[in-house]
């Protein structure tokens, strides 16, 4: 009897269960003559497989994707390659930006919805490193310099504006600066350092992540328990909209042990409702599903700087971490202009 691998294997070339390669983080671009830059697409990973008419997209867990993004297979089908192996990025552009919270929308379990989106708002597939050739040719074993020039002789005929296409590189330090000066807002989520003698090593990570960070003053509308607990687990943070009302924007979790009682009870002193009289907190999310609904609403006096990487939909995309406390600074003067697109100073100045 054939393994489940061995089957993908004779199908595809390669394993569907493949790792893609990975990216460490760090606080500063690495120099060099032999680091390639590119910049880090906000999107889904996704390693496209195909042989034939057969063909299958895959996230960064192994989960299957090619449902949720029924244009993208279709255009690979036709493309006249028969066969190859992609590790890209799936992303939704809109209104010139792009846009993770339409990504997350495909992930519906009806088939109609999603052929919906799919034609209203299609996804396409940014490519930055080639696993398998059209000619059968497994790239694993050889450094990134030649499996950049095998990617890029592929696009050169596979390569559609709009649906796919190949994502720029650069060798130098000022272009990357520049990447990394516009990330964060819409777009890129930062710059991917890769060496040119790197092997593809699935699962490590072989490769440099670098974001921007950014700060804002924040108000605490809200906190949360820790599990099981009656110590502070994480603050809610506010902006204030146009309309004067305060939104929930994200979270910070970065309390540490020391402060956490002291905090707790200082916390609790100013519970007061609604805590956020525009946007309030939600419940759990389909990315955590045992996240706690319950918080506590307090008086809005309190502010804190937190440093952010990237924000979506006017809400930080990750868990933000405490710089310090604002006692100086009015709540009021906490707003959206802070995260705005272009706010903040250049972290390569």
């Amino acid at each position: 009897m054939v393994a489940a691998a061995d089957q993908d294997m004779a199908e595809f070339g390669l394993p569907l269960d493949i790792a893609p390669m990975e990216a460490r983080s760090a606080e500063a671009l690495p120099e060099g003559k032999r680091w390639q830059y590119e910049p880090k697409w906000d999107g889904f990973r996704c390693l496209a497989f195909k042989e034939g008419m057969n063909v299958d997209l895959r996230a960064k867990s192994g989960k299957p994707l090619a449902r949720y993004f029924p244009e993208v297979v279709a255009f690979l089908q036709h493309l006249p390659a028969e066969r190859f192996v992609i590790d890209g990025e799936l992303v939704i552009e809109i209104d010139g930006l792009l846009s993770f919270e339409a990504l997350q929308m495909r992930l519906h379990p009806a088939e109609s919805r999603i052929r919906k989106l799919s034609a209203e708002n299609p996804a396409k597939l940014v490519m930055f490193d080639i696993l398998l050739t059209p000619d059968g040719r497994t790239l694993i074993d050889c450094p990134l310099s030649e499996r950049r020039a095998e990617l890029e002789a592929f696009s050169v005929q596979a390569e559609r504006r709009g649906k796919l296409t190949l994502s720029p590189i650069a060798n130098h330090l000022k272009q990357a600066r520049r990447w990394l000066s516009e990330a964060g807002s819409g777009g890129t989520d930062g710059v991917i350092c890769k060496h040119l003698d790197t092997l593809y090593q699935s699962g490590e990570r072989a490769m440099i992540k670098v974001k921007r960070l950014r700060t804002a003053d924040c108000v605490v509308g809200g906190f949360r328990y820790r599990s099981k607990s009656r110590q502070v687990g994480s603050l809610l943070l506010g902006l204030y909209n146009e309309r004067g009302k305060l939104d929930h924007v994200g979270f910070t979790a970065t309390i540490t042990d020391d402060e956490r009682s002291g905090l707790t009870g200082r916390l609790e002193a100013l519970r007061q409702a609604p805590g956020f009289d525009g946007k309030a907190p939600g419940g759990p999310s389909r990315w955590s599903t045992e996240k706690s609904d319950e918080w506590e609403p307090l008086n809005p006096v309190l502010v804190v700087e937190v440093r952010f990487d990237h924000v979506t939909g006017h809400r930080f995309r990750h868990g933000t971490k405490i710089i310090r406390w604002r006692p100086d600074k009015r709540p009021g003067q906490c707003t959206y202009d802070q995260i705005e697109m272009g706010a903040g100073s250049d972290p390569t100045a």
